[in-house]
């Protein structure tokens, strides 16, 4: 029997909130591994600790074996000291439900993105219908801990509420597209971007305005806002967006365009274009979703792609633009039976993206899609759409312990990130590119 007392939260905490809204100093009390309980420093004396702790360890004292105190620094502090903000996807339900959830989010993390609580379909099922608890909750949290919020998504297709997707029908059903109908999907997404980015005006930094647009081939996804208004939708959501908080920087978010190649090279030139015509747009985002078998195995082929990237990210410098890393996770198929030579690779794909990003001036968010595998996207996804297993793709485990790549990551933001016979690669070997070991540049 392993009993323990971690050090849980720290002093996170918006000095303006009362006491029932921000932490003190948290200590959880551990029982196997699993959390039974804790004690908030702010308003317990040291006596009643050293009796809270008394009664604890006496209940499990004749078994005991461990004794540890676990007082590391949270991922945010590194980040935060590298001018860099460290994210996390959330949900709703575990945030309101789940003490751990909340404990770790709020000691870890500086930045929240809305997992699916501020999609078309979830935040307006109806024409003349906004659903705002679950935003405002997560918007709440999120101040009383003094985190930032990336407000996810104003517009994709792949959260259309019906609504909307029966009136294009009904419009068509006739065979006909009238200049009056365009108008009305004009009028739907204008209505719908100007109430959900105003109610939010002043409390969300960063806005995901347009989602996933451009296919793998370089052309505009077939969307209902590409068939209803025309390929202009993308440049009216950003002049919308800014319309309705002048202050939010505004993004465009898409898979698969970290290195160079059709579709990063059709996101530059549109964003390009957007800058030339004084459209408001303060940068690009990579979700970075990723799995063990899709990341190269030879370490100069990694190396090359590390180099892809990064080029690809000067290059929207050299725009002005920043580059968030918005959704990132690190899938393993048959999760049931993971060893220790892919655990080990899990870390090292999040430690090689991360020094990436570290080694581009722009680069100002490190975001993953969830944190822990208690609650991901991962199992079902792949389950429903490739009928596979895959899972453990984030940095802490079910039971909220760290994991490899929560390691990796701290220890990168903690240090330069020169390698120094750890194996880990310097910006200069990621500019080398293809050939790491070539003795000049």
């Amino acid at each position: 029997m392993n009993c323990e007392i971690r050090f849980l939260q720290g002093p996170y905490v918006n000095p303006s909130k009362s006491f029932s809204s921000s932490f003190g100093d948290i200590y959880g009390f551990y029982l196997n591994g699993q959390r039974i309980g804790h004690i908030n420093m702010k308003v317990w004396t040291v006596f009643a600790l050293t009796a809270a702790v008394g009664v604890f360890f006496c209940s499990c004292a004749s078994k005991m074996s461990t004794l540890r105190a676990i007082d590391s620094p949270p991922l945010r502090s590194p980040a935060q000291a590298r001018s860099l903000e460290i994210g996390a996807a959330v949900q709703a339900e575990p945030l309101q439900y789940e003490s751990n959830y909340a404990l770790t989010l709020a000691r870890e993390f500086s930045m929240l993105t809305p997992e699916n609580e501020m999609k078309f379909d979830h935040i307006h099922p109806g024409p003349q219908q906004y659903s705002w608890d679950e935003a405002d909750a997560i918007v709440d949290f999120a101040e009383d801990y003094a985190m930032n919020v990336r407000g996810h998504t104003l517009v994709w297709d792949g959260a259309i509420p019906s609504w909307v997707t029966n009136l294009e029908k009904d419009l068509r059903s006739d065979g006909e597209w009238s200049p009056e109908d365009r108008l009305q999907f004009v009028e739907i997404l204008r209505d719908h971007i100007m109430t959900v980015v105003g109610r939010y005006r002043g409390r969300i930094v960063v806005w995901d305005v347009v989602n996933e647009a451009i296919s793998d081939d370089g052309s505009l996804e077939d969307t209902i806002w590409l068939r209803t208004i025309g390929p202009e939708y993308i440049e009216k959501a950003f002049r919308w967006a800014h319309e309705a908080d002048p202050d939010a920087r505004l993004f465009y978010n898409d898979y698969g365009n970290e290195g160079r190649g059709t579709k990063s090279d059709a996101i530059y030139t549109m964003v390009l274009s957007f800058l030339n015509e004084g459209v408001p747009i303060h940068g690009v985002g990579f979700q970075m979703h990723w799995s063990l078998n899709w990341y190269p195995e030879k370490r100069t082929d990694q190396l090359g792609f590390m180099w892809e990237f990064l080029t690809n990210m000067v290059r929207l410098s050299e725009l002005g633009l920043e580059v968030h890393f918005t959704e990132m996770d690190v899938a393993i198929k048959d999760p049931e039976n993971i060893n220790v030579t892919k655990r080990v690779r899990q870390a090292n794909i999040y430690r090689d993206m991360l020094q990436v990003g570290l080694c581009a001036e722009n680069f100002t968010v490190f975001g993953l899609w969830g944190f822990t595998d208690k609650h991901s996207w991962i199992p079902w996804f792949f389950s429903t759409m490739y009928d596979e297993e895959y899972g453990a793709a984030l940095i802490f485990d079910e039971n909220y312990d760290p994991k490899l790549p929560y390691y990796a990551i701290r220890d990168l933001l903690e240090n330069s990130g020169d390698s120094d016979g750890d194996g880990l690669p310097n910006c200069l070997e990621i500019l080398r590119g293809t050939d790491p070991f070539a003795e000049n540049t």
